[in-house]
């Protein structure tokens, strides 16, 4: 079992739905009874929002777990376990396409390209396309590092991150639940794959891509590359 399925139960323990990245996502989303899509939408609480304000929602997740907890909990919506970079058989066109919580830097190099395409082909003329990532430029500058510990389920269980081995090439995620007792009750490492600002905007801008703002977060305050922790990227389709 990966670790995602089994961290289901408390996905939104650790990343709870915040009224402000719904705001910031509501900016670009148009009138109820558009089409959006949530690319890597976990357990679903922001698609769930959107169906609340009367949109066409789908979301799509690697975890089927994550799939099942989001079909059960929002059944207005459209769900399905794919990989990101498959959208294009989704054969749809969308208002809005999101992606949150550094999902976007699970795609290998190589199929970057490839997906920023899918999207740009996806969405309807003046969409939006919305993402969030980590700010590489800042971390490529160190060895290794960790976020901060996150307790969750009552206090009985610690989330613990930390990119290690962090290259231009790849980085390695280690993810650990460990409980009160100090007994590691989950531990998994996997590869993820940085780009710098200046690389996602000139891939951007060769699939077609009008920048929109650059962001360090979703309060819309200035992105500075040396020192901040996340980047938020908004592009529309002319």
């Amino acid at each position: 079992m990966s670790f995602y399925s089994l961290f289901a139960p408390y996905y939104e323990q650790v990343f709870p739905f915040r009224n402000q990245v719904y705001s910031f996502l509501r900016t670009y989303s148009g009138r109820p009874g558009d089409a959006m899509l949530d690319a890597g939408c976990g357990t679903g609480h922001y698609c769930g929002m959107f169906l609340r304000d009367g949109f066409r929602v789908t979301g799509i997740d690697l975890d089927p777990m994550m799939i099942d907890a989001a079909s059960a909990t929002y059944p207005q919506g459209s769900f399905h376990c794919m990989d990101m970079a498959g959208i294009g058989s989704l054969q749809s066109s969308f208002q809005l396409i999101y992606s949150i919580g550094n999902v976007l830097a699970y795609l290998p190099h190589e199929e970057v390209e490839q997906f920023l395409r899918a999207v740009h082909a996806a969405l309807e003329t003046g969409g939006y396309w919305v993402f969030q990532v980590v700010n590489w430029d800042y971390l490529l500058t160190l060895k290794e590092y960790s976020f901060p510990v996150k307790s969750i389920a009552g206090g009985s269980l610690t989330f613990h991150r930390r990119y290690s081995l962090i290259s231009p090439e790849q980085v390695i995620f280690d993810v650990k639940l460990i409980s009160s007792q100090g007994i590691t009750v989950f531990n998994e490492h996997s590869k993820i794959y940085p780009y710098s600002t200046e690389i996602y905007l000139r891939l951007h801008e060769a699939a077609g891509f009008t920048l929109e703002g650059i962001y360090s977060g979703f309060d819309k305050s200035l992105f500075v590359k040396e020192s901040d922790s996340a980047l938020v990227l908004v592009f529309t389709k002319r």
